[in-house]
């Protein structure tokens, strides 16, 4: 049993080190980027894609890929300047051959040819310049539906990794949103509409588990917690909480800046972790007390009631930063609604698995070694505390 016992702590030790080596090592999204377009079909055969791209990521990559290196030089003299547009309409055509290689429109199977049908323009989104072209790709059409594919931006350009297309479609028949990146790169309006669900699914799966910031605020709330009851209620009220937030941020009610949002969740992460060293300060002679203590409204003692509180609070900030991620801003739709949702399943089964993972061999270490389980909760909490302050100033500064 005692080599039962040190060998669930070492696990648990892995796991924690693991994820904060992570954390130090990376921010905590990594550097990518989020290109948006929205498809309309007129009904002539023709289908109108407005492209809004992140300026000087596409300075870069249309430059490097076109070697035209004026456009890259008088491009980047431009950044952030508010006459950005006078590059993107002096070189039109570079810019167009560079979406002409990573994104195209195709009916009934074949491509449809494109063309620029208004002048590029530029304008400040998500706090930064952002380049919109509009193309009209002409069409012959068939039975088939419309396909679309993108790899804007791909990894192997070194500028960005797991870059982002959100496309937003009305064809008249049907609308809704999609999601394309590395791993989904091509979308067809034929696709079944539980197969686009699988993929917000996965979407939201892969989107727990590549952004460490909110690893991290889930670690401290299963090492903070005493009772199964207790990590379940905080992670569902989280849930309930940002998915709230998700929603009405998707729909265009809510919209606060990432300079708020990011810094708000790193801080969120300190506090939380600061909430648990503070609790084993007091528990430091006896490391049962939780278990001892009063309970009382769901069967919570006070200091779980109060603290399930502020994780609810905190979850309304952690759902922006959720729904900035996907970047969706549309009216209401069924669709709309469905895609969130299912997005959101995606996160919570990520959740669930790292509690059903990590708690039992917490509980069994606590009851076992209840000292050591402490101790061991301790190093994880400063760890996380210390690194979600970094990120904190890093955000606040706008450096990180």
């Amino acid at each position: 049993m005692h080599r039962l016992i040190h060998r669930v702590a070492i696990a648990l030790a892995v796991v924690g080190i693991g994820v904060v080596a992570s954390a130090s090592a990376a921010s905590a999204h990594g550097f990518t980027s989020t290109a948006y377009v929205d498809l309309t079909a007129p009904g002539d055969g023709t289908v109108v894609a407005e492209l809004d791209l992140e300026y000087d990521l596409l300075v870069v990559s249309a430059a490097e890929n076109e070697n035209d290196d004026d456009f890259f030089q008088e491009g980047m003299g431009l950044f952030e300047t508010g006459d950005e547009a006078t590059a993107l309409r002096a070189h039109s055509d570079t810019v167009l051959a560079y979406i002409d290689d990573h994104f195209g429109v195709a009916a009934s199977g074949a491509a449809c040819a494109s063309r620029l049908v208004q002048e590029p323009s530029a304008h400040i989104r998500d706090e930064v310049p952002y380049a919109t072209f509009v193309v009209s790709y002409d069409c012959e059409v068939g039975d088939g539906g419309y396909e679309m594919h993108s790899t804007l931006f791909p990894d192997d350009e070194g500028y960005v990794t797991d870059a982002k297309t959100i496309v937003s479609y009305d064809f008249g028949e049907g609308e809704g949103s999609v999601v394309l990146d590395s791993a989904h790169t091509s979308w067809s309006s034929d696709q079944p509409f539980w197969e686009r669900l699988g993929e917000f699914f996965l979407l939201g799966a892969e989107h727990l588990l590549g952004g460490i910031d909110h690893i991290l605020f889930l670690l401290v709330l299963i090492v903070g917690s005493w009772r199964l009851r207790e990590v379940v209620l905080a992670a569902t009220s989280f849930t309930v909480a940002h998915s709230l937030t998700f929603l009405l941020a998707a729909l265009g009610v809510v919209d606060l800046p990432a300079s708020i949002v990011e810094p708000v969740i790193a801080l969120s992460i300190a506090v939380v972790a600061g909430w648990y060293l503070w609790g084993a300060w007091r528990r430091r002679s006896e490391p049962s007390l939780d278990l001892e203590e009063k309970r009382g409204f769901l069967g919570l003692t006070r200091p779980a009631l109060l603290r399930l509180i502020v994780v609810f609070a905190f979850g309304l900030i952690h759902g922006l930063g959720f729904a900035g991620a996907l970047g969706i801003d549309e009216p209401w739709s069924w669709t709309l609604l469905a895609s969130l949702l299912v997005f959101n399943v995606g996160i919570e089964a990520v959740q669930l698995t790292i509690i059903a993972i990590v708690f039992p061999l917490l509980m069994l270490l606590r009851r076992r070694r209840p000292r050591l389980a402490l101790w061991l909760g301790v190093v994880l909490a400063a760890a996380v505390a210390a690194i979600s302050l970094v990120w904190f100033v890093q955000r606040l500064l706008g450096v990180g």
